[in-house]
């Protein structure tokens, strides 16, 4: 489907309702790098281009829409039972967070898109299981383990060092899945093998049990080792490197530049939802994808702009948008009145904010996610509420109705 948003496009604000504006199977790979629950607060150093970001890893039910459970347990009944599974509210929270965009971003990849979620052991686990649920299990394609730490190792209390981040890489489709496999420079003691013909050239002969004979194979033709599910030729990004911006959970762009070129099409979009520092759209441009990056702190806005403009020059025509994109993919829907009997059969002609019985003259159609958050005309989108529960709830959530009405 084609996008309704165009290249090198970052949006400040929550990227929930953004995803849910944007066309269905129009992005080629979604790297996420979200927060991890670590129970820590982080903030960029002052003096530092990223100076200013800062952000809170720590979650409560408080962080989240209450209706975010409600949606997910009548329409995702697999998901909801990886929330079930959390083990204390900040767990829950951090999971329905995750699991409401999570829903958003597998439905705007294509089918032949992939998605990496970054994340490290705090989270990792419960992740997967959701992952599974959202993506499917049959659709899990690796665990990729980046260790994020080199030189000296400190001696911790009653466990081994940590060292390393995991990246779970999930395909939409394992069936139309576009992956390109990734080479790395040879091995000294592999390249050793190797000695030079009369013309400078490293060569080894090579035989061949099938069929008896040898052949001669030149080091200049081969394309590498290749690349497996455990990184460790990526050091974390150097304090004095040139791509650093003091960010606090920067990447490097080699490691984003290994997964685009692995998983994004040449041309193919690139979606970050949670920009940071603009690594991901970084890498992305220097190899020729096009990008779109959303993250809640505009400060996010203003490294992308830095970046790219260090990057491109004048070349760069990149937008900054607080808008929320409206869908061009949905066609022609039923109005959402043309709904209401059937609604009325599904409610079992209960109103969905207070439960009391009315007739269907005395239920009105209402979206659950307003319109104006990113919610659309889908049936799956629309209830009946008594007049007197639309106008209390008016445009806001459900949860602000539930409160009014003293159910949460």
């Amino acid at each position: 489907m084609p996008p309704n948003f165009a290249h090198q496009t970052m949006w400040t604000g929550d990227n929930l309702p953004i995803l849910r504006g944007m066309n269905s199977d129009s992005v080629d790979l979604i790297y996420a790098d979200p927060p991890f629950n670590s129970k820590a607060n982080y903030a960029a150093p002052v003096g530092s281009q990223a100076a200013g970001a800062a952000f809170k890893d720590t979650w409560g039910l408080s962080d989240v829409d209450a209706e975010w459970v409600n949606l997910i347990e009548a329409k995702h009944p697999r998901v909801h039972r990886v929330l079930l599974a959390a083990m204390t509210d900040g767990d829950k929270a951090y999971l329905v967070y995750m699991a409401a965009r999570l829903l958003e971003l597998r439905r705007v990849l294509k089918a032949s898109g992939s998605i990496y979620l970054h994340c490290d052991p705090t989270m990792s686990h419960y992740l997967k299981l959701l992952m599974d649920a959202v993506f499917g299990r049959a659709n899990f394609r690796n665990e990729v383990i980046w260790q994020r730490h080199r030189g000296f190792k400190r001696r911790t209390a009653k466990q081994f060092t940590q060292k390393n981040d995991s990246v779970l890489f999930y395909a939409k489709s394992v069936e139309h899945v576009h992956f390109q496999t990734q080479f790395v420079p040879h091995k000294p003691e592999y390249v050793r093998r190797f000695r030079k013909d009369a013309d400078g050239r490293l060569y080894r002969d090579d035989v061949n049990p099938t069929r008896g004979g040898r052949r001669r194979i030149y080091l200049d033709e081969t394309d590498g080792d290749i690349v497996d599910n455990v990184w460790i030729d990526i050091p974390p990004v150097n304090p004095n490197a040139k791509e650093r911006v003091g960010y606090p959970t920067q990447k490097p762009l080699a490691l984003l530049k290994r997964m685009i070129a692995a998983s994004a099409p040449p041309n193919g979009m690139v979606l970050d939802p949670f920009c940071g520092c603009a690594t991901a759209c970084i890498a992305a441009e220097q190899l020729g994808r096009q990008w779109i990056g959303i993250d809640i702190s505009p400060k996010a806005a203003e490294l992308v702009t830095l970046r790219m403009r260090d990057e491109l020059g004048l070349f760069y025509q990149g937008t900054v948008r607080r808008d929320i994109p409206r869908r061009t993919d949905l066609g022609p829907l039923p109005t959402p009145r043309s709904h209401r009997n059937a609604l009325y059969g599904e409610q079992g002609g209960d109103c969905a904010g207070c439960g009391e019985h009315f007739r269907l003259a005395n239920l009105e159609v209402d979206h659950i996610v307003a319109r104006a958050a990113g919610g659309t005309d889908h049936v799956e989108n629309l209830q009946l509420l008594c007049g007197a529960c639309n106008r209390v709830k008016g445009d806001r959530g459900m949860a602000y109705l539930r409160v009014k009405l003293g159910l949460a």
